[in-house]
């Protein structure tokens, strides 16, 4: 099962890619994608569609076309597709990085909750809504 993984513009700025990468290579899932790229507005707008309605929304629409983003595509042949999700979100920890636990990505580096470090598709469904934002199909390595 693929998922996607976004690694936002404060993290990239503060040099986390290598750190985010690795604790999910250590964990065992394989980075099927991978590229570092601007995400122009359409792309924020169609991944952040559902908040549209929400007074958050355009702070997160400004805030992820900062800057450069990471988007990974992680894959496991080992788990089954809603549990390979599963393991992404507990590794990224809760929404909110004060409520998030310490040892979690979020919980290790994020700050605020309108600064976030990481996008994670948060089912199947938006995984398969999610990663064609990012990636065409014959982009993603097996291995």
């Amino acid at each position: 099962m693929k998922t996607l993984l976004l690694i936002k513009p404060w993290a990239v700025q503060r040099g986390l890619i290598g750190e985010i990468l690795s604790r999910f290579e250590r964990r065992g899932l394989k980075i099927a994608g991978l590229k570092i790229l601007n995400i122009n507005r359409e792309q924020a707008e169609k991944l952040y569609s559902i908040h549209k309605d929400k007074d958050f929304y355009d702070d997160l629409i400004g805030y992820i076309t900062s800057s450069p983003i990471v988007a990974v595509v992680l894959d496991t042949d080992v788990l089954e597709p809603d549990a390979a999700i599963t393991l992404v979100r507990k590794i990224i920890g809760l929404t909110d990085p004060a409520k998030a636990e310490m040892g979690t990505i979020r919980g290790d580096f994020g700050l605020r909750i309108d600064r976030n470090v990481v996008h994670a598709s948060d089912s199947t469904d938006a995984a398969n809504r999610e990663i064609p934002l990012f990636f065409r199909e014959d982009e993603f390595i097996t291995y």
